[in-house]
């Protein structure tokens, strides 16, 4: 179990690694105009995110989970594979990236890197969703696993209407007589 305590402790950092970029990008958008969006959501995903962390450890210590290898080894490449898509994300969007919704009036959308995909409009949000399924189950933390992808779902529901809403805001109107594509 030291060391799923040290990877759960491993993906917390790269979280707090997160957060100071989410901040210089934040500080970087707000002075450019950039307006925040869906602040009464963000808490909730805070929240969500930080009991991911908490649940893997506690259920696989209370609960006596064991590890299984045929289980907790795919599991552990989905995590690594679901960090690897969420940086993608993070260098792809540069400075547009954050963790709040906030979007700078004037600035295209990004649609290189991950984003070039239009069957995959929110690659973030995927590599969430593994991570939410995959980190718990390296240890066998099912309950954990279930709770946060379902949780999730309703997050990601509200998350990706907001910054829809958000980025339709700034899309520019028709020409008059012309339809859009």
């Amino acid at each position: 179990m030291t060391w799923y305590l040290l990877l759960v402790m491993l993906v917390g950092v790269e979280r707090l690694a997160e957060l100071v970029v989410a901040r210089r990008n934040a500080r970087w958008s707000l002075a450019r105009g950039g307006v925040v969006h869906g602040r009464g959501h963000y808490p909730w995903m805070v929240a969500l995110h930080t009991g991911l962390l908490a649940g893997c450890l506690l259920e696989a210590a209370l609960a006596g989970r064991p590890f299984v290898p045929a289980l907790g080894w795919p599991m552990l490449a989905l995590v690594v594979a679901a960090q690897g898509l969420r940086w993608w994300c993070v260098v792809t969007l540069g400075r547009q990236w954050n963790t709040e919704v906030i979007v700078v009036p004037g600035l295209p959308p990004v649609t290189r890197g991950p984003y070039r995909l239009s069957w995959l409009r929110h690659p973030n949000y995927v590599a969430v969703a593994l991570e939410g399924v995959a980190l718990p189950l390296v240890y066998g933390a099912w309950i954990t696993a279930l709770t946060f992808t379902a949780l999730n779902g309703v997050l990601m529901v509200v998350r990706i209407r907001c910054e829809e809403a958000a980025l339709g805001a700034l899309a520019p109107a028709p020409s008059p007589g012309r339809t859009p594509a």
